[in-house]
Protein backbone atom coordinates (compact mmCIF):
# COMPACT_ATOMS: atom_id res chain seq x y z
CA UNK A 1 0.00 0.00 0.00
CA UNK A 2 1.24 3.31 -0.83
CA UNK A 3 2.09 5.42 2.43
CA UNK A 4 0.84 9.33 1.42
CA UNK A 5 4.16 11.72 2.22
CA UNK A 6 3.99 13.64 5.85
CA UNK A 7 3.87 17.30 4.81
CA UNK A 8 6.44 18.91 6.90
CA UNK A 9 5.37 22.11 8.34
CA UNK A 10 6.67 25.16 6.90
CA UNK A 11 8.67 27.44 10.11
CA UNK A 12 6.91 29.66 11.33
CA UNK A 13 9.15 33.42 10.49
CA UNK A 14 9.69 33.97 13.66
CA UNK A 15 11.12 30.85 14.80
CA UNK A 16 14.19 31.91 12.76
CA UNK A 17 16.53 33.65 14.63
CA UNK A 18 19.08 35.88 13.33
CA UNK A 19 22.49 33.93 13.16
CA UNK A 20 25.54 34.54 14.63
CA UNK A 21 27.12 35.23 11.31
CA UNK A 22 27.44 37.61 8.45
CA UNK A 23 24.72 40.23 7.31
CA UNK A 24 24.09 42.74 4.97
CA UNK A 25 21.92 45.93 4.29
CA UNK A 26 18.84 45.22 2.01
CA UNK A 27 19.09 47.65 -1.01
CA UNK A 28 16.53 47.74 -3.87
CA UNK A 29 18.91 47.81 -6.83
CA UNK A 30 19.84 44.57 -5.32
CA UNK A 31 16.16 42.58 -4.76
CA UNK A 32 16.58 40.67 -8.01
CA UNK A 33 20.56 39.64 -8.11
CA UNK A 34 19.41 38.22 -5.04
CA UNK A 35 16.61 36.37 -5.69
CA UNK A 36 18.66 35.22 -8.83
CA UNK A 37 21.28 33.96 -7.16
CA UNK A 38 20.69 33.30 -3.51
CA UNK A 39 23.73 33.99 -1.97
CA UNK A 40 25.35 32.08 0.76
CA UNK A 41 24.44 34.99 3.44
CA UNK A 42 23.15 34.78 6.85
CA UNK A 43 20.62 37.33 6.84
CA UNK A 44 19.52 40.56 5.78
CA UNK A 45 18.84 44.36 7.34
CA UNK A 46 16.09 46.44 6.60
CA UNK A 47 15.35 50.53 7.93
CA UNK A 48 11.60 50.10 9.40
CA UNK A 49 10.76 53.66 7.92
CA UNK A 50 11.64 52.02 4.08
CA UNK A 51 8.67 49.72 4.54
CA UNK A 52 5.34 51.52 6.53
CA UNK A 53 3.62 51.55 3.39
CA UNK A 54 0.90 49.14 2.85
CA UNK A 55 2.00 47.92 -0.65
CA UNK A 56 4.46 48.40 -3.71
CA UNK A 57 7.66 46.69 -5.38
CA UNK A 58 9.59 47.26 -2.18
CA UNK A 59 7.14 45.22 0.23
CA UNK A 60 6.57 42.75 -3.08
CA UNK A 61 10.85 41.96 -3.27
CA UNK A 62 11.28 42.04 0.71
CA UNK A 63 8.03 39.37 1.19
CA UNK A 64 10.03 36.93 -1.39
CA UNK A 65 13.41 37.62 0.47
CA UNK A 66 12.46 37.08 3.59
CA UNK A 67 10.81 33.96 2.70
CA UNK A 68 14.48 32.62 2.37
CA UNK A 69 16.76 34.79 4.75
CA UNK A 70 15.70 36.14 7.72
CA UNK A 71 15.59 39.83 8.74
CA UNK A 72 16.66 42.50 11.15
CA UNK A 73 14.48 45.34 11.32
CA UNK A 74 17.07 48.86 11.94
CA UNK A 75 14.51 51.86 13.03
CA UNK A 76 15.89 55.69 12.42
CA UNK A 77 13.14 57.66 13.16
CA UNK A 78 11.68 56.69 16.29
CA UNK A 79 13.70 58.96 18.21
CA UNK A 80 14.07 57.36 21.74
CA UNK A 81 15.75 60.52 23.62
CA UNK A 82 13.05 62.75 22.87
CA UNK A 83 11.68 64.07 26.24
CA UNK A 84 8.33 64.71 24.71
CA UNK A 85 7.84 61.07 24.69
CA UNK A 86 7.41 58.80 21.48
CA UNK A 87 4.81 59.54 18.56
CA UNK A 88 2.38 57.64 18.78
CA UNK A 89 1.76 56.56 15.14
CA UNK A 90 5.05 56.48 14.35
CA UNK A 91 5.34 53.47 16.94
CA UNK A 92 2.10 51.84 15.50
CA UNK A 93 3.52 51.87 12.47
CA UNK A 94 6.79 50.25 13.60
CA UNK A 95 4.78 47.83 15.06
CA UNK A 96 2.82 47.06 12.24
CA UNK A 97 5.93 46.61 10.26
CA UNK A 98 6.99 44.28 12.56
CA UNK A 99 4.08 42.01 12.66
CA UNK A 100 3.96 41.91 9.12
CA UNK A 101 7.46 40.79 8.79
CA UNK A 102 8.45 39.16 12.10
CA UNK A 103 11.70 40.10 12.09
CA UNK A 104 14.57 37.95 14.18
CA UNK A 105 15.71 41.44 15.79
CA UNK A 106 14.34 44.91 15.74
CA UNK A 107 16.82 47.80 16.72
CA UNK A 108 16.87 51.43 17.33
CA UNK A 109 19.15 53.97 18.30
CA UNK A 110 20.30 56.35 21.54
CA UNK A 111 19.92 59.48 20.19
CA UNK A 112 17.10 62.01 19.43
CA UNK A 113 15.82 63.38 16.21
CA UNK A 114 12.64 64.98 17.17
CA UNK A 115 11.75 68.64 18.90
CA UNK A 116 8.67 70.51 19.52
CA UNK A 117 7.07 68.43 16.88
CA UNK A 118 9.74 69.16 14.42
CA UNK A 119 11.71 66.53 12.70
CA UNK A 120 15.50 66.84 12.58
CA UNK A 121 17.12 64.56 9.83
CA UNK A 122 19.95 63.40 11.75
CA UNK A 123 20.85 61.36 14.53
CA UNK A 124 21.70 63.29 17.30
CA UNK A 125 23.46 62.22 20.69
CA UNK A 126 21.88 62.71 24.14
CA UNK A 127 23.77 64.38 27.14
CA UNK A 128 24.88 61.63 29.46
CA UNK A 129 22.64 62.71 32.46
CA UNK A 130 20.43 61.27 34.87
CA UNK A 131 18.09 62.88 33.51
CA UNK A 132 18.38 61.97 30.16
CA UNK A 133 18.83 58.30 31.02
CA UNK A 134 15.19 58.27 32.63
CA UNK A 135 13.57 59.49 29.40
CA UNK A 136 15.18 57.16 26.79
CA UNK A 137 14.56 54.26 29.58
CA UNK A 138 11.26 55.41 29.56
CA UNK A 139 10.63 55.39 26.06
CA UNK A 140 12.32 52.23 25.35
CA UNK A 141 9.98 50.44 27.89
CA UNK A 142 6.87 52.10 25.90
CA UNK A 143 8.65 50.53 22.34
CA UNK A 144 8.94 47.13 24.06
CA UNK A 145 5.68 47.11 25.39
CA UNK A 146 3.93 48.24 21.74
CA UNK A 147 5.74 45.65 20.13
CA UNK A 148 5.79 43.10 22.98
CA UNK A 149 9.15 42.02 22.33
CA UNK A 150 12.81 43.12 23.03
CA UNK A 151 14.75 45.43 21.29
CA UNK A 152 18.08 46.31 20.73
CA UNK A 153 19.46 50.06 20.51
CA UNK A 154 22.75 51.23 19.20
CA UNK A 155 25.23 53.17 20.53
CA UNK A 156 25.63 56.70 18.66
CA UNK A 157 28.41 58.19 16.25
CA UNK A 158 29.63 61.77 17.90
CA UNK A 159 31.83 64.80 17.24
CA UNK A 160 31.37 66.73 20.30
CA UNK A 161 30.68 66.06 23.80
CA UNK A 162 28.23 67.88 25.83
CA UNK A 163 29.33 70.05 28.38
CA UNK A 164 26.74 68.39 30.73
CA UNK A 165 27.26 65.13 30.53
CA UNK A 166 28.18 63.22 33.87
CA UNK A 167 28.27 59.53 32.54
CA UNK A 168 30.89 58.10 30.76
CA UNK A 169 28.78 56.67 27.50
CA UNK A 170 29.24 53.00 27.98
CA UNK A 171 28.37 52.98 31.63
CA UNK A 172 25.18 55.11 30.31
CA UNK A 173 24.76 51.98 27.58
CA UNK A 174 24.86 49.54 30.22
CA UNK A 175 22.54 51.08 32.38
CA UNK A 176 19.83 51.60 29.77
CA UNK A 177 19.96 47.61 29.12
CA UNK A 178 19.84 47.09 33.04
CA UNK A 179 16.89 48.74 33.46
CA UNK A 180 14.77 48.32 30.67
CA UNK A 181 16.00 44.82 29.83
CA UNK A 182 16.75 45.65 26.27
CA UNK A 183 20.36 44.77 24.37
CA UNK A 184 22.91 46.57 22.84
CA UNK A 185 23.53 46.85 19.18
CA UNK A 186 27.47 47.28 19.74
CA UNK A 187 28.42 49.62 16.35
CA UNK A 188 31.87 49.22 16.24
CA UNK A 189 32.66 52.10 13.64
CA UNK A 190 31.04 54.52 15.54
CA UNK A 191 33.15 53.39 18.74
CA UNK A 192 35.83 54.13 16.60
CA UNK A 193 34.75 57.52 14.97
CA UNK A 194 33.95 59.02 17.89
CA UNK A 195 37.01 57.93 20.48
CA UNK A 196 38.74 59.96 17.49
CA UNK A 197 36.84 62.35 17.03
CA UNK A 198 35.96 63.30 21.43
CA UNK A 199 39.91 62.13 22.05
CA UNK A 200 38.68 58.95 23.79
CA UNK A 201 40.07 55.72 23.54
CA UNK A 202 38.26 52.68 21.54
CA UNK A 203 39.36 49.95 23.27
CA UNK A 204 39.29 51.16 26.67
CA UNK A 205 35.13 51.74 25.44
CA UNK A 206 34.83 48.19 24.46
CA UNK A 207 36.43 47.01 27.98
CA UNK A 208 33.90 48.81 29.53
CA UNK A 209 30.94 47.02 27.80
CA UNK A 210 29.08 44.72 29.54
CA UNK A 211 29.06 41.75 26.94
CA UNK A 212 25.86 39.95 29.30
CA UNK A 213 24.26 43.11 26.87
CA UNK A 214 25.47 42.55 23.51
CA UNK A 215 23.06 40.89 20.81
CA UNK A 216 24.63 42.56 17.43
CA UNK A 217 27.25 44.22 15.88
CA UNK A 218 27.39 47.08 13.06
CA UNK A 219 30.52 47.37 10.84
CA UNK A 220 30.59 50.43 8.49
CA UNK A 221 33.04 52.79 6.67
CA UNK A 222 33.03 56.30 7.24
CA UNK A 223 34.63 59.27 5.76
CA UNK A 224 37.62 61.88 6.70
CA UNK A 225 37.18 65.19 6.88
CA UNK A 226 39.60 68.19 7.35
CA UNK A 227 38.44 70.90 9.98
CA UNK A 228 41.06 73.76 11.14
CA UNK A 229 44.44 71.56 11.54
CA UNK A 230 42.55 68.02 12.61
CA UNK A 231 40.52 65.38 10.71
CA UNK A 232 37.00 64.78 11.84
CA UNK A 233 35.79 61.01 11.15
CA UNK A 234 32.35 61.25 9.40
CA UNK A 235 29.94 58.08 9.77
CA UNK A 236 28.90 58.21 6.41
CA UNK A 237 28.25 54.37 5.53
CA UNK A 238 29.50 54.93 2.41
CA UNK A 239 33.28 52.97 1.44
CA UNK A 240 34.55 49.48 2.74
CA UNK A 241 35.08 49.11 6.44
CA UNK A 242 38.84 50.63 7.47
CA UNK A 243 41.33 48.54 9.02
CA UNK A 244 41.18 49.77 12.44
CA UNK A 245 37.88 48.67 12.93
CA UNK A 246 38.56 45.41 11.80
CA UNK A 247 41.01 45.48 14.39
CA UNK A 248 38.64 46.62 17.07
CA UNK A 249 36.09 43.80 16.02
CA UNK A 250 38.35 41.09 16.66
CA UNK A 251 39.11 42.50 19.84
CA UNK A 252 35.29 42.67 20.44
CA UNK A 253 34.82 39.23 19.38
CA UNK A 254 37.20 38.20 21.76
CA UNK A 255 36.30 39.89 24.33
CA UNK A 256 32.54 39.98 24.05
CA UNK A 257 31.92 37.33 22.10
CA UNK A 258 30.29 36.36 18.37
CA UNK A 259 26.78 38.02 17.71
CA UNK A 260 25.52 38.64 14.00
CA UNK A 261 26.96 41.36 12.43
CA UNK A 262 26.02 43.88 10.14
CA UNK A 263 27.68 45.08 7.46
CA UNK A 264 26.08 48.60 6.69
CA UNK A 265 26.58 50.78 3.45
CA UNK A 266 23.98 53.58 2.60
CA UNK A 267 25.66 55.61 0.36
CA UNK A 268 27.86 55.43 -2.82
CA UNK A 269 26.13 52.20 -2.60
CA UNK A 270 28.50 49.25 -4.41
CA UNK A 271 27.82 46.14 -6.34
CA UNK A 272 26.27 42.98 -4.51
CA UNK A 273 29.87 40.90 -4.64
CA UNK A 274 31.67 43.98 -2.36
CA UNK A 275 29.02 44.05 -0.08
CA UNK A 276 29.70 39.97 0.03
CA UNK A 277 32.84 40.43 0.19
CA UNK A 278 32.73 42.59 3.44
CA UNK A 279 30.46 40.31 4.84
CA UNK A 280 32.94 37.49 3.95
CA UNK A 281 35.56 39.23 6.00
CA UNK A 282 33.31 39.32 9.02
CA UNK A 283 32.37 35.45 8.56
CA UNK A 284 36.10 35.29 8.29
CA UNK A 285 36.91 36.76 11.13
CA UNK A 286 34.19 34.73 13.38
CA UNK A 287 35.06 31.30 11.75
CA UNK A 288 39.21 32.37 13.26
CA UNK A 289 38.14 32.75 16.47
CA UNK A 290 35.85 29.61 16.69
CA UNK A 291 39.03 27.55 15.21
CA UNK A 292 41.14 29.20 17.74
CA UNK A 293 38.83 28.34 20.60
CA UNK A 294 38.56 24.80 19.49
CA UNK A 295 42.42 24.16 18.88
CA UNK A 296 42.81 25.78 23.13
CA UNK A 297 40.12 23.60 24.02
CA UNK A 298 42.05 20.35 22.63
CA UNK A 299 45.53 21.80 23.51
CA UNK A 300 43.93 21.85 27.44
CA UNK A 301 42.66 18.50 27.10
CA UNK A 302 45.53 16.80 25.97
Amino acid sequence: MNKTPMSIPTPHLMDIPIPASAGIGLKACHFEEILETGPDLGWFEVHTENYMGEGGLAHHFLGLIRERYPLSLHGVGLSLGSAGGLDRDHLERVRQVVERYEPGLVSEHVSFSTVGGHFLNDLLPLPYTEESLEIICSNIHHMQDVLGRRVLVENPSTYLEYNLSRIPEPEFLNEICRRTGCGLLLDINNIYVSCWNNGGDAEKYLQQINPAYVGEYHLAGHAEKKWQDRIIRIDDHGSNVCGAVWQLYDIALQNIGVHPTLIEWDCNIPSLMTLLQEAGRADNAIEALSRGAAASGQGSQS
